[in-house]
């Protein structure tokens, strides 16, 4: 490396810069670092949070005490009186000053590693994912929008700026951000010729922030020549946020509420005629005489809203968080929404409910796919929802939901065994996401095929059917619709002929065009089910419809006691 540009690293100018900068909120800033390159350069970082009281002390001096950053419990023996004191220090000393980042070590018996402070942790409610690589901390805000808080890498954990401001808000801390970088170069002092630099051997202080930089003399390097260092040192300090703005209840001031408006009419021009969803400016049977003082104009709470049926796209693609069931969608615990989905086309919902059950954020996502109003509810939502009246869906996949569970039912009482094997806990998505599609997508109908057959054909119990066979019929080789057919058989069930055609023809379906490349087998498969005529959405309703079919047989054959084992 050239002397020149030895020099320029040499004098810290970057490594300032980088430094000073204020980060925006949202940023994460490293609060522990340990990186070092040989013969060329060494920089760390620590971290903690100072009383507020303490800055002044803290800003007056640019080196640390090392035992502030580490968080390790210790004690102190002094005299009071004339009588020894013993005083236990939660965090090894007794300044006031915290660790957000502990380290652990272990006598090099252990591997060291540091975590960050469970106060922290708690103080937010921060998931551990520990399957990130590397491990995350990840927050869940209300509106079930996940936010990465911390990143811990070995060298390196980092924290958003905005999570560390909130937590030092409540505890009327400054966090401190301590810094120690040193770069080396093979040119000497005298070569270098740094000494003219403004900063050079003072100290410094600028707001919150204080440095000093200097030569500590020559090293040497690991092949046995002389290096010269020079250092640089000091502490960044940040400023809380206000107590209102740190989110921790009682302390944070009450969010605004804001509710979306959604399209209810359309008008005699045929503009959209839209209102807000919020439920105090709506009319509602249970205050007939406008107590609220409502606008008299104001439509009723149970306002059916419109909307495209891709509007559940988003939670079907995440079945590990939301919950999408007959008439409603879960979202884990933080909230509910009652649905009317027993529409091939569209989903409603109650206006007043929009804005009462769903975060705002949430409502804008229901908001893009907000459609003008044609028709009202279904009469199956109207009498559940307005008529207390329990009724069956007549949608395909909420009838092979239902009737699959049946079945697990009605198996686990008559037969102690199940004729479909539960799914694994990584197959289980292909029952939750299982559904008439929205579009005529061929990705989406292969992948609809695909879920049916994991859930009626690879999970068919060949061990418990195999039982059924008299030892001299079995043959090994015999397995899946052909292993169900001939257990059937044995047992004298009649009636599953066109059960077991339909499942072969499925799986022929998913065998051709799913498992493999589309060919002459596929368009044979594509034959039998009419795929070329009518659309893939029509095509796998009406497979589904065929599947309701199917379980509705295997649960009259479980109950009319004819494959139980004598």
């Amino acid at each position: 490396m050239s002397i020149k540009a030895d020099r320029e690293r040499l004098s810290h100018r970057a490594n300032l810069e980088d430094l000073r900068r204020l980060p925006g909120l949202n940023e994460m800033i490293p609060v522990y670092l340990s990186d070092k390159k040989e013969n060329l350069y060494s920089r760390y970082i620590r971290c903690a949070l100072v009383p507020s009281d303490q800055i002044d002390r803290i800003l007056s001096c640019s080196d640390r005490n090392r035992e502030d950053c580490k968080g390790i419990p210790g004690g102190v023996v002094y005299n009071d009186d004339n009588k020894e004191q013993r005083k236990y220090l939660r965090y090894g000393t007794d300044t006031g000053i915290e660790p957000l980042i502990i380290e652990r070590y272990f006598d090099q018996i252990y591997p060291e590693y540091r975590e960050i402070s469970e106060e922290f942790r708690h103080f937010h409610n921060l998931y551990h994912n520990t399957q990130a690589h590397p491990p995350e901390y990840i927050k869940l805000e209300d509106d079930v929008n996940e936010h990465t808080v911390a990143i811990v890498d070995a060298n390196l954990i980092s924290i958003r700026l905005k999570d560390i401001l909130q937590f030092a808000a409540i505890k009327e801390m400054y966090l401190a951000i301590y810094f120690d970088y040193r770069e080396y170069s093979s040119y000497s002092e005298e070569e270098l010729q740094l000494d003219t630099n403004d900063s050079s051997g003072r100290f410094v202080q600028d707001d919150l922030m204080c440095w000093e930089q200097y030569y500590t003399g020559p090293i040497s390097s690991s092949s046995g020549s002389s290096l010269s260092v020079r250092r640089l040192i000091g502490k960044h300090l940040f400023e809380p946020l206000p107590k209102s703005k740190s989110g921790f209840w009682p302390f944070a001031e009450d969010p605004k509420e804001k509710y979306a408006e959604f399209i209810i009419d359309v008008d005699k021009f045929g503009d959209d005629v839209t209102y807000t969803s919020n439920p105090n400016e709506l009319k509602t049977p249970a205050d007939p005489e406008n107590v609220r003082g409502v606008n008299s104009d104001a439509p009723s709470y149970l306002t059916p809203v419109h909307f495209s049926k891709q509007v559940l796209d988003k939670y079907y693609q995440e079945p590990s968080k939301y919950d999408v069931r007959e008439s409603t969608l879960h979202c884990g615990g933080l909230w509910c929404l009652f649905i009317d989905d027993n529409h091939e086309d569209r989903v409603c919902a109650w206006l007043g409910d929009l804005g009462r059950d769903l975060p705002y954020s949430e409502q804008q996502h229901w908001l893009i796919h907000n459609i003008p109003p044609k028709g009202g509810v279904s009469q199956t939502y109207f009498k559940r929802q307005l008529m207390g009246q329990f009724t069956n869906s007549n949608q395909p996949e909420h009838m092979f939901k239902q009737h699959y569970r049946n079945l697990q039912k009605v198996c686990e009482e008559q037969l102690s065994w199940q004729l479909l094997l539960p799914l694994e806990e990584g197959d289980e998505h292909h029952f939750k996401r299982l559904r008439t599609s929205p579009t005529n997508e061929q990705h989406v109908f292969d992948e609809s095929v695909l879920s049916l057959t994991k859930i009626l054909i690879d999970s068919l119990n060949e061990k418990e059917l195999n039982k059924l066979i008299p030892d001299t019929d079995r043959e090994e080789s015999t397995k899946g619709i052909t292993r169900l057919e001939h257990a059937l058989n044995t047992c004298d069930v009649v009636g599953a002929e066109n059960h077991i055609s339909f499942l072969r023809q499925l799986q022929s379906l998913r065998s051709s065009g799913i498992a493999h490349r589309k060919g002459r087998q596929y368009r044979k498969s594509a034959q039998t089910f009419d795929i070329e005529n009518q659309s893939l959405q029509m095509v796998f309703r009406k497979i589904l419809l065929q599947a309701v079919d199917l379980l509705e047989y295997f649960i009259g054959v479980v109950n009319n006691g004819k494959l139980s084992v004598e």
